[in-house]
């Protein structure tokens, strides 16, 4: 079946697919804009050798409820490239983004506004927004990449990379916030997170200092120690050796099946890695009281619905890892780190207490009082954006 097939078209959209070609460079690409009723399109540019329109249509969508839920002046979108960027040059690769960057300026930044995804990073969106040739083509820039019109404090830094850690540190506060929902001591707390990179590595970081952190996971398997695992020595670890599994240390256990992290009498469990992680058969393996989805799409729906059932409190993705797409739009606006930082937790933060919340007062899941607040939102803006539009046709 062709792929454009695979897209699912409804009220919210898509409402742009926007394919492009440049045989030269060898470049392949495309852009769906799901719903912009809130703002311009956003979201990031994923770069492997699979990835289809179909793929990036679902991520578009989950872009607009994210954005949404965040309560941002940002719509959903996505774009992706065609290219196993292990198999060519460092150099290609950039010229490839490059190529994608001018393709898409009759859109880009005027409806859509880039980030980094799946193998495209700092580097990628510098390249993107020189070829672009608009310093606000992309967010996720170096943070020493800054250009001559922006006016910042000295010493101040213009482009805010993912490498900061704002998905990691609004991670962080979500899980705060749930854990005060359900009564959860901090003190006396254990926490376990699948997957050591980005998000993992930061969320860790902040949480390791208010509750005891007791496993970690990573390609090459699971890390348990139930007297608590050092942080910096296992960052150091994880730096040396390439895999947390390597820490070592008396009291330390090592499971060479990475999802044995399931298996963890934890108190807390934080999804930072893998998509779909938890199956409908896992749910009865699972000891945590509560899981914090840091990652995208650790569960389905309907297995979230069967956590709850069994009363484990679940925070769905798009509310707890909303802190890079947060981050992006401070980038976008020309604020410092310190006020991005800021930022994330107060939304962070807002957003997870007021669907948690709802998700009591109404006696539903809390994916299902997000999508409620979030659809709730869009629909209000495309009915301000109609109002508008029948205005100037003067209807």
């Amino acid at each position: 079946m062709p792929d454009e097939f695979q897209v699912k078209y409804d009220e919210f959209g898509p409402e742009l697919i926007y394919a492009v070609h440049d045989a030269k460079v060898g470049m392949r690409g495309f852009l769906v804009l799901d719903n912009t009723a809130l703002g311009l399109g956003k979201g990031g540019i994923r770069m492997t050798p699979s990835v289809s329109i179909g793929e990036v249509s679902k991520l578009a969508r989950t872009m607009t409820w994210k954005n949404a839920i965040a309560e941002l002046p940002f719509g959903g979108a996505k774009a992706g490239i065609i290219l196993d960027d292990r198999k060519v040059s460092a150099e290609q690769k950039q010229k490839v983004m490059a190529a994608f960057a001018r393709a898409l300026r009759p859109i880009c930044p005027s409806r859509y506004v880039a980030g980094p995804d799946m193998n495209t990073g700092e580097q990628e969106m510098k390249t993107f927004a020189e070829a672009n040739g608009n310093w606000h083509a992309s967010t996720g820039k170096p943070a020493n990449y800054c250009m001559k019109f922006m006016k910042h404090e000295k010493g101040e830094k213009c482009g805010i990379p993912h490498e900061f850690g704002s998905t990691g540190f609004g991670v962080y506060h979500a899980t705060k916030v749930a854990a005060a929902f359900a009564g959860l001591d901090m003190k006396k707390a254990t926490f376990a997170v699948e997957g050591f990179g980005n998000v993992g590595t930061f969320l860790a970081k902040y949480l390791s200092k208010e509750a005891k952190f007791i496993a970690v996971s990573d390609s090459r398997g699971v890390l348990y120690n139930k007297d608590g695992i050092d942080y910096e020595k296992l960052m150091g670890v994880k730096e040396q050796k390439g895999t947390v599994t390597a820490y070592g240390g008396g009291g330390s256990q090592v499971l060479p099946d990475s999802k044995k992290i399931l298996d963890i009498p934890a108190d807390i469990l934080i999804t930072a890695a893998m998509p779909n992680l938890i199956l409908k058969e896992d749910v009865q393996r699972i000891k945590a009281k509560m899981i914090v989805e840091g990652s995208n799409i650790p569960a389905t729906e309907e297995v979230e619905k069967a956590m709850t059932a069994r009363k484990i409190l679940v925070v769905p993705d798009f509310v707890a890892n909303a802190g890079g797409v947060i981050s992006s739009y401070a980038e976008y606006k020309g604020h410092n780190p310190k006020h991005m930082f800021e930022l994330v937790e107060g939304k962070i933060v807002r957003n997870t207490q007021l669907i948690l919340a709802g998700a009591k007062s109404a006696g539903i899941s809390p994916r299902d009082a997000a999508m409620k607040i979030a659809i709730a939102r869009v629909r209000k803006a495309m009915d301000a954006r109609e109002k508008r539009m029948g205005k100037r046709n003067g209807t």
